[in-house]
């Protein structure tokens, strides 16, 4: 009788728990979900801390919210932007939650879920630079630029697909995970080799974005998904960490949807790191803060330089048509336009190309992953996995290195390679005597290439300057072309000189407005 008691007992508390696990179920759900009145689409660092302050939102939220934009968008509609979803993002964030809770303080990046590419070290993170040689590489300490994004409160929701080895501009493919797509037309390229950012940034998978850019993989794909893009001056952020394409022309930076979410990423990156030396010429050039030079205002009584030997040579129409948009815009807003010709262009820019992979990458082989089966670059070939490009790229790695013309002229950074510094002097010089602020000219001349078309790559104007020159180099969109693809405008300045170049390019963003999310990626998350 006892034991019948006993057994009724228990079925009737299996009963209750049947009926209450729905409410369990919605609790969570609802502790998951940001509030209705938070927008997820577009939100900015500043959008998100207002609502943690208000307490309408939770990091935890946020990063739920994310989560659920990935799953949703990014395999379902082959965007193929996110290579791995970091497994302790929601913890930190519910860590974040606690601190803000305890303290009542936000750090400067408090809870703000971050893309990060996949060519940058994350502790404890798979970390291959879209190459299958370096799968399951997790390495044991952060690439400098992460570790003080971490620092500052970040969260690291993602890494991100790029072009194999950051080989290339054209595309983003990985033998990792395949091509990324652009959101804004799934049959047309992202840009390479950071287009994985890129896509996953403008489809609004996170908040904000980290690329790297030898030749131009921060701006061109910021130009293609209507991003802003930061290439700062050589020497101004660490790129320790980074798995290297070319050393001696490699940064990283910011790729946000706002030019004032990538100088927040900017104000807690630069500066001074003993691992990567050449950051000793910021040495007295970093303001305690870059957000003071956020203007509305900044194009009033600025003069643009058009560079018409970029902007006016084999100019698609309507890119052409953009770009006297644009600066109608900044006249506009108060800005003097004036023509600008660099003298003797060609010769300055001529034989500033020195390949150092194999130097490069053996040496990051050597001082992060420390496999006795991954040593060399002959190893990763023999690995294989990877497109005819990559391929042939590697292989003519194998024998070439230093300058195709005159190989006695060292191949050093901008501050000691005599024909790096004087290209500079001579883009600077020409500045100085028109006394302009900055020189403007499409990002790309041409719109996206369609996928798989490898002729369809024209235009691209990112290579020309800044790698070689040391100059910092902001993209910002433009419009758009047939097809709602994205065009960017960029904004070279001086050496070391940001505060310029963010002042002129947060005053055209803020007149203009062009940046819109992809139609297709809708309210999911919100």
């Amino acid at each position: 009788m006892v034991q019948r008691i006993r057994l009724i007992q228990f079925l009737q508390f299996c009963s209750f728990l049947i009926l209450l696990s729905p409410a369990l179920r919605l609790s969570a759900q609802a502790q998951q979900k940001p509030a209705k009145s938070f927008d997820l689409l577009e939100t900015t660092i500043s959008d998100i801390h207002r609502a943690y302050r208000a307490d309408s939102l939770s990091s935890e939220q946020l990063v739920h919210a994310y989560l659920e934009r990935i799953k949703t968008y990014d395999q379902p509609t082959h965007l193929n932007a996110i290579v791995s979803i970091n497994p302790e993002a929601i913890a930190t964030a519910r860590a974040l939650d606690a601190e803000f809770k305890k303290t009542g303080k936000l750090r400067p990046l408090h809870g703000i879920p971050v893309i990060v590419k996949d060519n940058y070290n994350t502790k404890g993170l798979q970390t291959t630079g879209g190459s299958i040689a370096l799968k399951g590489f997790a390495p044991t300490e952060d690439a400098y630029q992460v570790k003080k994004l971490r620092e500052a409160g970040a969260i690291i929701l993602a890494k991100s697909n790029m072009a194999e080895w950051a080989f290339t501009p054209m595309h983003s493919q990985s033998s990792i995970l395949g091509e990324t797509l652009n959101p804004y037309n799934l049959a047309y390229v992202p840009a390479g080799s950071s287009g994985g950012t890129a896509a996953a940034v403008a489809a609004n998978l996170g908040a904000v974005g980290l690329g790297s850019d030898t030749g131009n993989s921060i701006r061109g794909p910021s130009s293609h998904n209507a991003l802003v893009g930061l290439r700062t001056s050589l020497g101004l952020v660490s790129r320790y960490g980074i798995i290297p394409l070319y050393t001696r022309n490699d940064v990283g930076g910011p790729m946000c949807r706002t030019v004032e979410d990538a100088v927040r990423l900017l104000d807690v990156t630069a500066g001074y790191d003993p691992k990567d030396p050449i950051t000793k010429n910021s040495h007295g050039k970093v303001p305690k803060s870059y957000s003071q030079f956020l203007r509305k205002d900044g194009l009033k009584g600025a003069r643009i330089g058009v560079m018409r030997q970029l902007s006016d040579k084999n100019v698609h129409p309507e890119i052409k048509q953009l770009f006297d948009n644009a600066l109608a815009d900044m006249a506009r807003a108060g800005a003097e336009i004036i023509d600008v010709t660099i003298p003797e262009f060609d010769s300055l820019r001529a034989n500033q190309s020195c390949p150092e992979f194999r130097t490069d990458i053996e040496n990051y082989l050597q001082t992060f992953v420390k496999r006795d089966t991954l040593k060399t670059l002959e190893d990763i070939i023999r690995i294989g996995g990877y497109s005819d490009i990559v391929r042939d790229r590697l292989t003519y790695q194998q024998t070439h290195s230093g300058r195709a013309r005159h190989p006695e002229i060292p191949c050093g950074d901008p501050f000691t390679d005599p024909l790096r510094i004087a290209y500079r002097k001579g883009v600077e010089a020409e500045m100085n005597r028109l006394k302009v602020d900055a020189l403007v000219y499409p990002t790309w001349n041409y719109p996206p290439a369609l996928v798989g078309d490898a002729k369809g790559y024209k235009g691209d104007n990112s290579q020309l300057v800044a790698p070689a020159t040391g100059q910092p180099a902001f993209t910002v969109p433009m419009g758009y072309t047939t097809g709602d693809l994205p065009a960017g405008i960029q904004f070279l300045g001086r050496i070391f000189d940001e505060p310029t170049l963010i002042r002129l390019a947060y005053a055209y963003e803020q007149a203009t407005h062009h940046r819109m999310p992809p139609k297709r990626f809708g309210a999911i998350g919100q």
